[in-house]
């Protein structure tokens, strides 16, 4: 059942009973926004029997002193010590090491391999939102369009949030449209920033793959300032430089006979790094510049607050391998000095083939301005403005330009390619009271309006990029497509909540939003709590959601081109796409949640909870399979609406592929995932040192019980094909584990986790059309790091994550031989990379060290 890897879950256990390990406790809490409370972290075990504190939790709730194991929805809260120890470069990483629910994306196609995305309870990343100590962050410009579990995402990219900026992080796994927002499906984050007015820390840290590559260096600075006696800011900056990883296997063109037998391709065993030259399959190169800031200033009765982020990201990725013969230029022919007519030699741009980068020059920003108060005695206001905006520029480098180079010899060999910006501007005023009604506790009331505009633009860049085919491996962005989309949105929420008897609990939320390109929707929600003793209590939730498209969704073009293949990324709102019978655009998703869980505390050390959920999203937006204009060079038959949406579009495709054809976001589906999440801690004190253990688990599974009929323009193609429908049931973790121990003793820690991930699957479509099933079996993966604190300021630390150097199952042997037979460079990808939850890069080790001042 464990594919051979017994002896990392005995070491495991080994090491849990003889070197467990404790925590360092957490921060005090950030200000709650419109009515805050501050104490410390509750839900994750922080520190040892006789110094474990709960901490007031600010998401899920708009009341005030809720502690997190008195919410009435889960509510998961990660300490800035939490996150540092899971060993992760990056923040997406540190939380879902921690989160059993919250599923991390491990490699991206093209693109999307440089803002790589997470999602929470197993639905789709833009079900869940990312609030910035309460307040809505704005979501990326690069939207991730190739197949997999994660396409689609057009989510907020955690990763330009200083993960040394963070005093904690609450995961909110429950349904909150009608508090937060009508994207709030699954669940919220809330990321909350340090507020210390003094004292800091310095932070650096190496690390890389023990097979090679993927070596990372990150130095951050966190330091905070009081300003007078009445304010503070407080200050982070990070730095971030990741280098590439390679774990494809060999294309098979490079070694083919046939390719070898004519020039210029037999010049292929002279290149450099031969047989090995298809390097797609792997991490990209990534450096990173992060900075922020968190401040207040308290007037009298009334705060001013600000906080914000910037961020620099520059990345690149390899692409497919092309032949040297692929970019070609036959001159003219010549009359030489005797009279004669003569052919001068078909020139070759690259003699030895070329691997074309994909880059991005990306920058994002947000900032936050806001005062709070209290008037009339007992109402508390809190009034905010938000504007964040994200901008991708891209690039093709190392590439050409065929159909260019054909035409008269030149052709540039780097393009850009134009620029995906989004932005959001939100403007917030909550107020909240409490009021005595005789119940057995005071009915606190919340009442909020938001506005906020959304913006999505595309930009042509070089003409180059675009002229005829385009540049390889990534055209610029059409002229056609060029644009700029914007909607406004305005939601009015009220949220009642009291005790009507002793230790009962209820929670009841509505929420009215107008988008100006759907119309108005009305969402609610009932959450409530009984505590039947100290140490028991049940809780539960209703609600329903309604989630608009993204802009990024509605409204992305690309032309994704690789050796064999060109499909055209068909905006769904574009007039094309209405060739192929779908309608005017895309429609918005609706959703019911349902959710029960038990609270327990059976001894003074020991809590636990279980939940159980429910989420059914109707009118699912997913990304379509693919969809045929052209196989194996063959066009098929009936789907002569997909090449004309094609040509309408604008889109030119690389005459030499031989298959064609377009991807599409589209609604015409329902899911209902079901699933049970389990928290358990148990801190205690031993003669031998203090310990925290904790167990926490998720069980997820989603099944589609709905699919709308596919458009007779198709030609008989499904809409959904069986590779999209497993992205949506098989593709993520059945199941997933965690098992953890901290043990400190003095200057010395050590913190062990288990991590077991379950089964998943996903389809595939081969090389002769069949569809083929990858498999990754329940795999452990064991995390390790020591810690070591040489003075009370500074401290060392050694760790691996995945230990044992555990790899996924490879492809399908059948999928990867049909590949290779047919010459296809698809071949390259011999590990499962859109859908493993661990990655296939194997163990990653590192080193830390920290200064705390």
């Amino acid at each position: 059942m464990f594919r051979g890897y017994c002896a990392p879950l005995v070491l495991s256990a080994a090491v849990a009973v003889l070197l467990p390990s404790r925590s360092h406790a957490q921060d005090a809490a950030a200000e709650a926004p419109a009515a805050a409370v501050e104490v410390a972290a509750a839900g994750t075990p922080t520190s040892a029997v006789g110094a474990q504190l709960e901490e007031v939790v600010v998401t899920g709730t708009r009341g005030k002193g809720l502690q997190a194991s008195e919410t009435l929805a889960p509510v998961q809260v990660l300490s800035a010590d939490t996150l540092k120890s899971a060993g992760q470069p990056d923040l997406i990483g540190s939380i879902a090491q921690i989160v059993p629910s919250f599923t991390a994306q491990a490699f991206g196609g093209d693109q999307a391999n440089q803002t790589l995305s997470a999602k929470l309870r197993g639905v789709s990343p833009n079900h869940a939102l990312v609030l910035i100590n309460g307040k809505r962050r704005h979501t990326t410009a690069n939207l991730a369009v190739l197949g997999g579990p994660f396409q689609g995402a057009a989510s907020a990219d955690l990763n330009f949030i200083p993960v040394s900026a963070i005093k904690r992080v609450e995961v909110l796994t429950d349904g909150a449209a009608a508090q937060y927002g009508t994207d709030a499906i699954a669940g919220v984050i809330n990321i909350i920033l340090k507020d210390k007015d003094e004292g800091g820390t310095v932070d650096g840290t190496y690390g890389g793959y023990l097979n090679g590559g993927g070596d990372t260096i990150n130095l951050s600075s966190n330091i905070g300032f009081s300003l007078g006696p009445d304010g503070f800011i407080n200050l982070t900056g990070e730095v971030r430089r990741r280098e590439r990883s390679d774990r494809g296997g060999i294309d098979p063109r490079v070694t083919n006979p046939g390719n070898l037998a004519t020039f210029p391709n037999s010049n292929l065993p002279l290149a450099p790094g031969y047989p090995f030259l298809n390097r797609i399959q792997g991490d990209p190169e990534i450096d990173i510049y992060t900075g922020s800031y968190n401040a207040g200033y308290q007037f009298g009765t009334v705060k001013f607050y600000s906080f914000g982020t910037y961020g620099i990201k520059k990345a690149n990725s390899h692409e497919n391998y092309r032949l040297p013969s692929r970019a070609s230029y036959t001159p003219p022919p010549i009359t030489d000095s005797g009279g004669d007519t003569v052919q001068p030699p078909t020139e070759y741009f690259y003699p030895f083939g070329f691997s074309p980068r994909e880059a991005t020059d990306e920058e994002d920003f947000a900032a936050t301005f806001g005062v709070k108060g209290t008037v009339f005695g007992a109402w508390d206001w809190d009034l905010s403005s938000t504007y964040g905006k994200d901008e991708v520029k891209f690039f093709t480098l190392d590439s050409i330009n065929a159909d260019l180079y054909a035409l008269n010899g030149t052709s540039p060999t780097d393009f850009f390619g134009g620029v995906y910006l989004s932005s959001q501007l939100t403007n917030n005023l909550d107020v909240v009271r409490e009021f005595e009604v005789g119940l057995s506790s005071p009915l606190n009331v919340a009442v909020g309006i938001e506005q906020r505009y959304e913006n999505y633009q595309l930009k042509t860049g070089d003409l180059a990029s675009r002229f005829g085919s385009g540049a390889q491996s990534f055209p610029g962005v059409q002229v056609g497509d060029a644009g700029s989309h914007g909607r406004h949105n305005y939601a009015l929420y009220v949220d009642l909540a009291t005790s009507p008897i002793k230790n009962l609990q209820v929670d009841i939320a509505g929420r009215l939003e107008y988008f100006t390109d759907f119309g108005s929707t009305l969402v609610g929600k009932l959450s409530s709590r009984y505590d039947f003793s100290p140490t028991v209590a049940v809780r539960g939730t209703v609600s329903t959601g309604f989630r608009a498209p993204t802009l990024a969704e509605s409204y992305y073009s690309a032309t994704n081109v690789g050796p064999q293949s060109a499909f055209v990324q068909l905006p769904p709102n574009a007039a094309a796409a209405s060739l192929l019978g779908l309608g005017s655009g895309l429609q918005p998703e609706e959703s019911t949640n349902l959710s029960v869980g038990l609270v327990l505390h059976p001894t003074r050390q020991l809590s636990a909870t279980i939940d159980a959920y429910q989420i059914e999203i109707r009118d699912r937006i997913v990304g379509s399979g693919t969809l045929f204009s052209q196989f194996n060079g063959v066009p098929v038959p009936g789907a002569e609406a997909i090449t004309a949406a094609i040509i309408a579009n604008g889109n030119v495709l690389d005459p030499t592929v031989t298959d064609t054809g377009i991807n599409i976001f589209a609604n015409g589906l329902t899911t209902r995932t079901r699933g049970v999440d389990l928290v358990l801690s148990y801190p205690d004190n031993y003669v031998w040192g203090a310990v925290d253990w904790s167990v926490s688990a998720n069980y997820n599974k989603t099944k589609v019980t709905k699919i709308n009929a596919s458009p007779a323009q198709l030609g008989g193609q499904s809409l959904f094909d069986a590779v999209a429908l497993s992205d949506l049931e098989t593709a993520s973790p059945e199941y997933r584990f965690n098992f953890s121990g901290v043990w400190s003793l003095n200057r010395f820690t050590v913190t062990l986790r288990e991590t077991i991930y379950g089964p998943a699957a996903e389809k595939e479509i081969g090389n002769d059309g069949s569809i083929f099933t990858n498999r990754i079996k329940v795999t452990p993966i064991t995390d390790l790091e020591l810690g070591f604190k040489a003075t009370r300021k500074v401290k060392f630390s050694l760790g691996a994550n995945n230990l044992f150097n555990v790899y996924p199952d490879q492809k399908n042997a059948a999928l990867l031989q049909g590949y290779r037979d047919g010459n296809n460079n698809s071949a390259v990808a011999i590990y499962p990379s859109s859908f493993s939850p661990f990655g296939y890069n194997g163990g990653y080790y590192y080193a830390k060290l920290g200064y705390t001042f």
